[in-house]
């Protein structure tokens, strides 16, 4: 049995996601085109390259070492216990880390809220007298299955690992509102700014990142200073990092130093221009949608090609899959290229709606070449797309078809 993957249709694709970061004409810029060189070659294992210092703690076997500031997880790392461990979780920083300082004192760490009636700037210990909430949900970066898609789009070549499934605690930012008294009438976006240090001599605009998202997703914010029951690790955030459920990573700002409730979205280039659904070989515009909710997807995790041939007969084939801004509701897995579906099974707790679900489907499968794949549907019956439409940063690949693997049986 020998199952084709059918060739990709690029004219039957629609844009769904925007360009990447525009970086100011500066060194910075010249730093991101050495990036994307890097991120163009092949990728190096993980046994190659040393883990960044300020990461030396994550688990080397786990991670692939695109650079020093992107750490993709690898697909047999993922396992089946829902959570992603810290020292597993990827890594995506569009600035470096700022001094580990910060993260001595924790609870000094400040920040301000603008755009209620009554404004103030806070500290970590105040805001822990606030409200609590606990909330598992998936950090995915924007550009997580950016390899996948059948033309290159600029940026990290992300297979699935730039993913992951984490519980974070926090006051939740509709708490922190009402205690202050209300958003100020007008205001339509909430915008957080991250703490990290501008070089010297940028126009801070160009590189700051600080990113606008509709008021509606105060209503799952959290301002979280705790991860996976630990203090936030300063690579993640830490101390400080604001968290809005089912929206892509990039809007998940770590250090942050200021929550505003704006009339209009930030000026900065991470938003005006960058993280924006521009075609193919056109640079973003505020005119775009920007990279904000996430949608229904899934992907399989084993077997996979780089686990060899498969022995004949009965197989697990092993999954995650998430609903986005819903929670999912069922998973099919195919193992013919998508002719046929078959229904999975749940496999652990269900943490909610933002959070994923590990899934099974028992198979016999005779010697040959097959192609497996997965979708996953929502809450809302909303099926996961079979084609993401291409775009210049390569951003929201939800396709299952991207996603399916051939593996090899004998």
């Amino acid at each position: 049995m020998k199952i084709q993957h059918p060739p990709s249709n690029p004219s039957r694709r629609q844009l769904l996601t925007g360009s990447a970061v525009a970086l100011a004409a500066t060194g910075m810029a010249g730093l991101s085109k050495t990036a994307l060189a890097q991120a163009a070659a092949s990728v190096v294992p993980a046994a190659a390259k040393p883990l960044p210092a300020y990461v030396a703690w994550k688990d080397p076997a786990a991670m692939i070492i695109h650079t020093s500031s992107t750490l993709e997880t690898k697909r047999s790392a993922f396992g089946t216990s829902v959570i992603t461990p810290a020292e597993q979780l990827y890594i995506r920083n569009n600035l470096p880390a700022p001094d580990a300082s910060i993260v001595a004192d924790r609870d000094a760490w400040e920040v301000q809220i603008d755009g209620v009636k009554n404004p103030r700037l806070l500290n970590l210990k105040q805001l822990k007298g606030m409200g609590l909430e606990t909330t598992a949900m998936v950090l995915q970066c924007s550009g997580n299955g950016r390899g996948l898609f059948p033309t290159k789009a600029s940026g990290t070549a992300w297979a699935v690992g730039a993913a992951g499934c984490v519980v974070w605690s926090g006051v939740p930012v509709r708490d922190l509102v009402a205690a202050l008294g209300g958003v100020t009438d007008g205001m339509v976006y909430m915008t957080g700014t991250g703490g990290e240090k501008i070089p010297e001599g940028l126009d801070p605009k160009s590189v700051m990142v600080e990113r606008s998202v509709p008021l509606k997703a105060m209503g799952d914010a959290l301002l979280a200073w705790e991860m996976n029951g630990a203090p936030i690790p300063l690579a993640h955030g830490g101390p400080l990092r604001l968290i809005v459920p089912g929206y892509a990573g990039v809007n998940n700002v770590k250090y942050i130093k200021r929550l505003a409730f704006t009339q209009e979205q930030t000026e900065a280039a991470i938003q005006k221009t960058g993280y924006r659904l521009s075609p193919p070989g056109q640079k973003g515009d505020p005119s775009q949608p920007a990279v904000w909710e996430m949608a229904a997807k899934s992907w399989i995790n084993s077997p996979a090609p780089d686990s060899g041939a498969v022995p004949a007969g009965h197989t697990l084939i092993k999954g995650i899959a998430f609903g986005g801004m819903q929670a999912v509701k069922s998973v099919e897995v195919s193992i013919d290229g998508g002719a046929s579906w078959l229904a999975a099974k749940f496999v652990g707790p269900d943490l909610g709606r933002y959070a994923w679900r590990q899934f099974v489907v028992s198979v016999q499968l005779a010697p040959g070449n097959y192609t497996i794949a997965s979708r996953a549907t929502d809450a809302l019956g909303t099926i996961q797309a079979e084609l993401s439409l291409e775009n210049t940063g390569g951003y929201n690949n939800a396709s299952w078809r991207d996603h399916a693997l051939k593996i090899s049986v004998i």
